[in-house]
């Protein structure tokens, strides 16, 4: 199994990432089509508390064991490391099950919490059924998440980057036939379908699982998976002790996030009501802010993901061997990828947002307006990731709980206050839980940044110079993004037609930011000479020459 350096395991991870949301991006073309406006605030129910739940059952100990692993592997205490797997298997697994029962046992009374008095849209035991549905799927992701963090410990990014990409192909498949053949062959309920649709969770977990454990049957010895390993001194007490003491703030911060976000849909869907929104609309909004937009800005968010993967591990390195100045490197570096990436992404998707709807969704009044504000999220959701990673990577637990905790308070205190104040100055009211959300993440990144400048002098001057580079290049897409649209105007109601202004104008857009960044010099800044050189020979077929 091949071991990736920091920039070459992000890239990896990244790339498989946005693979991965890429696939769960555009499935949702078809299976919106087949399930309607209704079936989907039913996936979007299920799903959302899903991902609570998940969090619960194993938030925080992939990345504990991740982090656990570098730690060991460094100082070469190779049977600690072995155990401390294994330790984290039995504990998921205790964990996972406690929460699937719960989940599957409790889905009527979640399905009330959800709805409150609101009538007119789907029902409590509908929703208790596809929340029952996607319950199974805690059986066996927690699991396969601790085993992925096991090989991101070593640095093997690319064997769990592909683990995921299996799990996402088998999950769509599922969930494409199963709704399919629920019904227009089966000729079953709308709900049936939904809850079928929801179970490929579980299937697409098992597929990857079964991958994972043969990979890594043929690398026992690189992986120390051998019987006369010799001994370390570290207790299994001690060992179970270090990753929950790792672990627990990044589930108490994950936890916090996933009840944020069902707060939030709580909040909207409370709002909305009480503004005189019909049930169908608060519904399309809710879910379109709390799930169908965010499919979309998937692509956006898998840059952070693929980032984290890499990063922590390198954090930890780092940080256990002192070396400060890595880790200022480091920090510095994730900043700058996330920031030359993601910044166009976002101008661009909130430009192109009506033809991007159209193509996921269909022609809407309502749509394109929420996800061309929407998508500025993910940028800051990306910032936050990589700030709270860097924290947690430190062991600044206390650092981390003020910081998330205060930016989603304050994005709870503001959620309902800037609805209505959006609303009394005719301004659509959910504007408001959007402007919250950044707001709250905003907050949370000042202060971390602000904690690691104060506490340990790390400086961002290298970002600040990277940011005002990208002025040039930035404005230069806008404009000709802009200037493309006026020219071209179009039909919103053809899918086909949305799909080739899309694809069209990012392509000429994204040509005019790359171009200029590189004339100027700015991707071989953020990516390093000597890896952009090796792409370019890769493309080209030419082979590079070793400096000796």
């Amino acid at each position: 199994m091949k071991k990736s350096s920091f920039v070459e395991g992000t890239i990896i991870a990244t790339l498989s990432i946005v693979i991965v949301k890429i696939l769960g991006m555009f499935y949702v073309i078809p299976f919106y089509a087949l399930i309607g406006v209704e079936g989907a605030a039913l996936y979007a129910y299920a799903y959302n508390i899903y991902v609570i739940f998940l969090d619960i059952s194993s938030a925080g100990l992939p990345i504990a064991i991740s982090k656990v692993i570098n730690e060991f592997n460094t100082l070469k205490y190779y049977d600690a490391k072995v155990r401390a797997y294994h330790i984290g298997k039995n504990l998921i697994t205790f964990i996972s099950v406690l929460v699937f029962v719960l989940l599957f046992l409790f889905a009527p009374q979640i399905a009330k919490l959800i709805l409150g008095d609101l009538q007119g849209g789907s029902s409590i035991s509908d929703i208790a059924f596809v929340i029952r549905s996607v319950s199974f799927a805690l059986l066996v992701i927690p699991y396969l998440s601790v085993t992925k963090g096991y090989l991101q410990g070593h640095n093997i990014v690319s064997v769990s980057s592909f683990s995921q990409l299996i799990e996402q192909i088998v999950r769509i498949l599922f969930v494409l036939g199963g709704s399919y053949l629920a019904l227009h062959v089966f000729h079953l309920s709308l709900t049936t379908a939904v809850g079928v649709a929801v179970f490929g969770a579980f299937a697409g977990g098992i597929s990857a699982v079964i991958y994972l454990l043969s990979r890594m049957s043929h690398h026992k010895k690189e992986l120390h998976f051998v019987k006369d390993m010799p001994k370390d001194d570290i207790a299994n007490r001690v060992i179970l002790k270090k990753i929950i003491s790792y672990a627990v703030p990044f589930i108490i911060i994950d936890i916090a996030v996933s009840i944020y976000n069902f707060v939030d849909m709580l909040f909207l869907l409370r709002t909305l009501d009480y503004l005189g929104y019909d049930a169908l609309q608060v519904e399309y909004i809710t879910t379109s802010i709390t799930t169908w937009g965010s499919k979309i800005t998937m692509i956006v968010n898998s840059v952070a993901m693929g980032m984290s993967v890499s990063l922590i591990p390198a954090i930890v390195e780092s940080f256990t061997l002192k070396k400060w100045g890595l880790v200022n490197d480091k920090l510095n570096k994730a900043l700058e990828i996330i920031l030359f990436l993601c910044i166009p992404m976002v101008i661009g998707l909130s430009l192109l947002a009506k033809p991007v709807w159209g193509i996921f969704y269909g022609a809407h009044e309502l749509g394109p307006n929420i996800f061309a504000v929407l998508v500025f999220t993910s940028l800051f959701f990306n910032l936050y990731t990589v700030t709270s990673s860097t924290l947690q990577s430190l062991n600044k637990f206390k650092t981390v709980y003020f910081t998330s905790l205060f930016g989603f308070f304050l994005n709870a205190v503001l959620d309902v206050p800037l609805m209505l104040l959006f609303h009394k100055f005719q301004i659509p009211a959910y504007y408001g839980a959007i402007v919250a959300t950044i707001i709250g993440y905003a907050t949370s990144i000042f202060l971390a940044l602000y904690f690691l400048y104060k506490e340990h002098h790390l400086s961002y001057q290298k970002v600040r110079n990277l940011l005002l580079r990208m002025i040039f290049p930035t404005v230069s897409m806008v404009g000709t993004v802009l200037f493309l649209r006026f020219l071209w105007p179009i039909s919103y109601t053809s899918k086909f037609s949305c799909v080739l202004e899309v694809l069209v104008i990012s392509i000429f857009g994204a040509f005019v930011y790359f171009f200029l960044s590189y004339k100027t010099g700015i991707i071989e800044h953020v990516f390093g000479k000597e890896y952009i050189q090796k792409f370019i020979s890769k493309i080209s077929f030419k082979k590079t020459k070793k400096t000796v």
